[in-house]
Parts: structure tokens; C-alpha cells; sequence
């Protein structure tokens, strides 16, 4: 995959002055709180003494809190002169308005103006030991000659490019490229059938489409182009592929490809960024809802670069020279705004991670730790569960004595995971913020730190809300409910700059899916438990959405697939409590009369159907054929498997 080796770079920017600081200072892995220190801009808040305080003002006083944080941590064209202009009744949702920048440029030039030699990425390849770095000054130069590529080719400001590759530096250079155009982008994640990537491509309307010619995980290695070329079949819109070589093998190119890494070549290392409005569209990023269709979130520019920046920092006690290593994959949430995004932002090196936690032995992300001397890691409960169950050794053989946190993402730790994760991998020393967030919410909202001196954390909790949220707890009667302990539907009671501002071309959807649930709060679809110390709990899901592995999915949009097979008369999908995956996927299977084909084929036949048309970690773990037939409702499904859970016998 290519690499650049020379760079200048040009840039107008108004002003900027890089801030060098240490924000907070630890003894013994805990913060040591003194608010200069901590937050320079927080000097001026009044009666902030400490990171009690400091939340305390971001929620009483969000406008002043977070027009300081953009005033200090951002690079402005033009100022803002509007904080914020929102009310979630009406989901009008509008941050630093009137205000001009370049997400490229904030995450990437004023760092090659200051350390043009950081390493800005690590990617690290399938096989152990090969890793690539990339420093700022080659990431600029890769992202400036994918801009003007793109440019050539017709994409505008406005446009929607998709983006259907594995983690990988031009992965990130096209992220980077599409925002510096003024582009949006939509990163599908590569493990995505055709159909269900088709189906993106079109809701998006893009016209081109950005992928590699393999893909290589576990030692395996998967046709993404194929992929690809089976999708737009299906999306007239699309009038360009552009195809990197991520193998040697070659691959057969149609009429609408071309190879980008030798595109690419031909055009010049400078690429004028685009002057973009704080609440222009920065993403699309496709996520599961109850009905059968996925949704289109919409972030945009200004308000989630500084909440992702913010949150990375801050949660994960990141310093300047740190390595930071979220293993998620950057087709998800966790990975644009913790593998790109906000170390990027804070001018951070990040780790790419393109293998599996097994690969080639259960001491991969222990070696790879050891051997990038990585600091912070942030991965899901899924893998550290599987990891748990191949024992302690293949930790303890590695070095880990880098690390300083552990973060864990995408759903609820259980107590033994979160244990065995402080205890083993970070030898009781390194504190484990156990993170809860979505898609929806663009970056960490409760979490145990940022905390004062001293502060317990509770193992699986997620705690505490990170500074400017303010979550609440609702009773069945939608009433706030204010005693501890409690229990209720989680939502945010005011709004805060990283949140999604609308479902694309569905603004009603995005109303009646997180606003009209409780009027003037942030529906989140979760159910919490919050302790009599005022800690939150995260119980799990409200709707039928299903975790598995911390993968969001519908139960209706497998239900549509399995009921496109000629013997389903009809079928009810649920989520069940599972070990390693949190949840797995349980199919309740109704057959048409005089159906005879057996129940083993037909369970592989309807798996080979969602693993085609969603994707592999949609299928599912069981399914049940009732021998009588009968009409099985999802709600009535649901009270059954609840019950057998109960009683041991699912």
C-alpha cells in the first residue's frame, strides 16, 4: 500500500498558536487536581476548584464551558458568534454557529507546523511485528493528494463519498480528503454484505465509492472489491471505484475503476482546504434501528471534532507523546472518534489495528502492546471475555508496564471481565474506564473518569456523566425520577456539542426516535440503574435493537431477511445472554405447510442468507423450529426466553 516520502504543505488559517501543556498530572495512576493544570481554560470559571466543580459548571453553565473549550482547542477560520441555538422538543440541535474550519486542518496541519515528524499513526498490519508508521507530515500529504484526486473526479463540497475499507492509513487519508474537500463520508465497515453496503451506498446517494482490492484478517484473505463490484450493480449514483492495493494479487477493474495509489501520484502534496460551517455535515455513519431499515446519523463538523478531542483526552488520561490503542474498527463509531478523530485532533499517535484478538494466538494485543509501548487501550468486553477464557499466561508473558488505562466500549463489562481486565492486564495499577456511549451520542458520555484524587471506580459501572451531560432517569409514567438507588429509561436532560443532529433525509425519524419519547430530553433507547452514590449502571436495551459483540442490530432487519426464504411462514429474532458476545442472536422459525426439508439445512441456508445480506456477526446462534404451528408474536417470544433464562434452560 502506497506511502508517501516527501511533503510540503500550505495552509491559511487566521490564527493559531499551538497551547503545549500538560493537562493534569497523576500520583499513583489517580489525577491530581489543580484546575490550570487540568483545563487552562477552566481558570476563569467561577467557583471551579476541583473536577467536581469543573462538571458541575459544564452543566450549569454549558454555554460558557463549551464556547471556552472551542475558543482554546480549536483552529478557527472565522469565529463563531452563536454558542448554541438548541431545544430537543423540536430537534434543533445548532453549536457555535457562524463559525468557520477545517476538520483536515485541525487534525493535521498545525501539528506538521509544530512536529512535522510525529508519529501520527501505527498501523498495525495482520501479521505481528509488521507495522507501518505514518508520521503527520506524510498523513498531510497523503490526504492532500486523495483531495485534489477527488476534486478532479467532481466530488464537491456536499457530496457523499463512500468508504469501504479495512483499518489502514488511506483509510484515514480518505476520511481526511473528504473533509478537507468539504465532502462528507460514509465509512461502511468492510465486513458488510453487497447488499447491505448497496443499501448504504444508495440512501447516501453517493457517486463515488473508495475501497481496496483485499482484505486481510486472521490470515485470511477477503474479496472487498468483489464486494463492491456486486453493490453498485444495485447504485446507479455511483460513477467511480477508487481501488488501493492492500495485496499483491490482482483484481479485475471495471469501467468505473480506477487504481488511486497511481491517481494519486499525479497530483500535487498541496490541496486548499474548504471553509466549512460549524453544522455542515462532516459524516454519515449507518447504525441499526428497531425497524428493518438502518439509519443514517449525522455528525457535523465543529461540535463533534471538539467533544471527540475532549473526551479522548480527558477520559483516557492522554498526554502529549502517548500511544493510544483503540482496537476498533473504523467502519463503527469508536473507531472515527477514537482511532482518528480525537487523537488526531489532539495531535496524539494512534494505533490501526487490522488483525483479531486471537491472531495468531491469544497474546496478540499483549505483544502488540509490548512491542508499540502502547499506553492507553480501549477495546470491547467481548474480547477481553473471549481473552479471559485462554487464561492468564498469555497475558502475563508480555511486557505491559506502558499502559497507564484501560477503557472498555460498545457494551456493559460484567464484574468478572472488568476484574480479570484490572487485575491481570493491567496488573491492579491501571484504572479501567468502562465507557458508555453511541453512535448517537459521537463520543463518551459516562464514564468513571475524568474524577478528583482518589476516586473510587466500581467495577462494570460506567459512573459518572463526563463533562456538559447531564443524564436522567425516567419512570414508566415519563416523570424524572429523582431518588437513588433507581432504576429507568437513560436520558440526557440537555444537549451538548458531539451529539447527532438528524437522521439523513429522515429528520421526523430523528424526532420520533430520541426527542418525542420525553419531550426536552435525549431519548438513548438504554435502560440505567443509578446507585444510592448517584453512579450509573447500564442495563441494557428499551427497544428491539440487539448487542452482539457490541455490534447494534435490529431484530426486524433480520426478521425481514429470514422471512424472505419460500419455507418461513413467519419468525420472531430476540437477544439472549451470551458469555463471550453479551448477546447472541435467537431465531424463533415458523414453516409453511409441507415444508420437509431439514431443520439443519434450513438453519444453514437461512444463516447463509443474513450473513449475505447484513453481514456474519448477524446470524444466528440458534434457531428454533416450533413443531406445531402456530402464530409466535416477538413480545410473547421474548417473555418465553426470558423465562427459560431464568429457569436455566436457554
Amino acid at each position: 500500500m502506497w506511502l508517501p516520502c516527501g511533503c510540503t504543505s500550505k495552509t491559511i488559517v487566521t490564527s493559531y498558536a499551538r497551547r503545549v501543556f500538560k493537562s493534569y498530572f497523576r500520583v499513583f495512576g489517580r489525577w491530581k487536581c489543580n484546575v490550570a493544570a487540568l483545563m487552562p481554560e477552566a481558570v476563569g470559571f467561577e467557583g471551579v476548584k476541583d473536577c467536581s466543580s469543573l462538571q458541575e459548571f459544564s452543566v450549569s453553565n454549558s454555554a460558557s464551558f463549551w464556547a471556552a473549550a472551542a475558543r482554546h482547542r480549536l483552529s478557527w477560520i472565522k469565529p463563531f458568534h452563536t454558542v448554541q441555538d438548541c431545544d430537543l422538543s423540536l430537534g434543533r440541535i445548532k453549536w457555535f454557529e457562524g463559525g468557520q474550519l477545517n476538520v483536515s486542518v485541525n487534525c493535521l496541519d498545525r501539528h506538521v507546523h509544530t512536529c512535522p515528524e510525529r508519529v501520527a499513526l501505527i498501523w498495525e498490519r495482520d501479521e505481528p511485528g509488521s507495522e507501518i508508521k505514518v508520521t503527520y507530515r506524510q498523513l498531510l500529504e497523503m490526504t492532500c493528494r486523495l483531495g485534489n484526486l477527488l476534486r478532479r473526479h467532481g466530488v464537491k463540497k456536499g457530496d457523499c463519498v463512500t468508504i469501504y475499507m479495512p483499518p489502514c492509513p488511506l483509510a484515514v487519508a480518505s476520511m481526511l480528503a473528504c473533509a478537507r474537500i468539504g465532502a462528507a463520508h460514509n465509512v461502511v465497515f468492510a465486513g458488510f454484505s453487497a447488499e447491505a453496503l448497496a443499501e448504504r451506498i444508495r440512501d447516501a446517494q453517493s457517486s463515488t465509492v473508495i475501497t481496496v482490492n483485499q482484505g486481510v484478517r486472521a490470515g485470511k484473505v477477503t474479496e472487498l472489491k468483489r464486494t463492491v463490484d456486486a453493490a453498485v450493480k444495485d447504485c446507479p449514483s455511483v460513477q467511480q471505484v477508487l481501488v488501493a492495493m492492500r495485496t499483491e494479487n490482482p483484481v479485475t477493474m471495471t469501467a468505473k475503476d480506477m487504481d488511486m495509489e497511481e491517481e494519486m501520484l499525479k497530483e500535487d502534496v498541496v490541496c486548499e482546504p474548504e471553509a466549512m460551517d460549524s453544522e455542515d455535515v462532516l459524516f454519515l455513519l449507518y447504525t441499526s434501528g428497531s425497524t428493518g431499515k438502518p439509519k443514517g446519523v449525522v455528525h457535523t463538523q465543529a461540535g463533534y471534532l471538539l467533544y471527540a478531542a475532549l473526551t479522548h483526552r480527558y477520559v483516557f488520561s492522554y498526554e502529549d507523546g502517548d500511544v493510544f490503542g483503540c482496537v476498533a474498527d473504523i467502519g463503527w463509531i469508536t473507531g472515527h472518534s477514537y482511532s482518528v478523530y480525537g487523537p488526531l485532533a489532539n495531535g496524539g499517535t494512534t494505533v490501526l489495528f487490522e488483525s483479531t484478538p486471537i491472531y495468531p494466538d491469544p497474546g496478540r494485543y499483549w505483544e502488540m502492546v509490548q512491542r508499540l509501548k502502547i499506553n492507553q487501550f480501549y477495546g470491547a468486553p467481548t474480547a477481553i471475555r473471549l481473552l479471559l477464557k485462554y487464561g492468564d499466561q498469555w497475558v502475563q508473558k508480555y511486557d505491559r508496564s506502558t499502559l497507564k488505562t484501560l477503557g472498555s466500549v460498545g457494551e456493559p463489562i460484567n464484574t468478572e471481565a472488568w476484574e480479570w481486565y484490572h487485575r491481570v492486564v493491567g496488573d491492579g495499577r491501571c484504572p479501567v474506564v468502562d465507557t458508555w456511549w453511541q453512535t448517537e451520542t459521537g463520543g463518551i458520555c459516562i464514564t468513571p473518569r475524568p474524577s478528583d484524587p482518589g476516586a473510587e471506580i466500581v467495577p462494570g459501572m460506567a459512573m459518572r456523566p463526563f463533562f456538559g451531560i447531564k443524564p436522567v432517569l425516567m419512570d414508566t409514567e415519563g416523570k424524572v425520577v429523582t431518588s437513588n438507588p433507581a432504576s429507568g429509561a437513560l436520558c440526557l436532560a440537555q444537549p451538548w456539542p458531539g451529539m447527532a443532529r438528524t437522521i439523513h433525509n429522515n429528520h421526523q425519524r430523528f424526532i420520533e426516535t430520541y426527542c418525542q419519547p420525553h419531550p426536552g430530553y435525549f431519548f438513548t433507547g438504554d435502560g440505567a440503574y443509578r446507585s444510592k452514590e448517584g453512579y450509573y449502571q447500564i442495563t441494557g436495551r428499551l427497544d428491539d435493537v440487539i448487542n452482539v459483540s457490541g455490534h447494534r442490530i435490529g431484530t426486524a432487519e433480520i426478521e425481514d431477511v429470514v422471512n424472505q426464504c419460500s419455507a418461513v411462514a413467519e419468525s420472531a429474532v430476540i437477544g439472549y445472554s451470551h458469555d463471550i458476545k453479551g448477546q447472541g442472536v435467537y431465531a424463533f422459525v415458523v414453516l409453511k405447510k409441507d415444508v420437509d426439508d431439514k431443520e439443519a439445512d434450513l438453519s444453514q441456508q437461512l444463516n447463509n442468507m443474513v450473513s449475505k445480506k447484513i453481514a456474519k456477526y448477524a446470524c444466528a446462534d440458534f434457531i428454533q423450529f416450533p413443531h406445531v404451528i402456530l402464530t409466535v408474536r416477538p413480545a410473547a417470544a421474548e417473555d418465553t426466553l426470558r423465562k427459560d433464562n431464568a429457569a436455566g434452560a436457554a
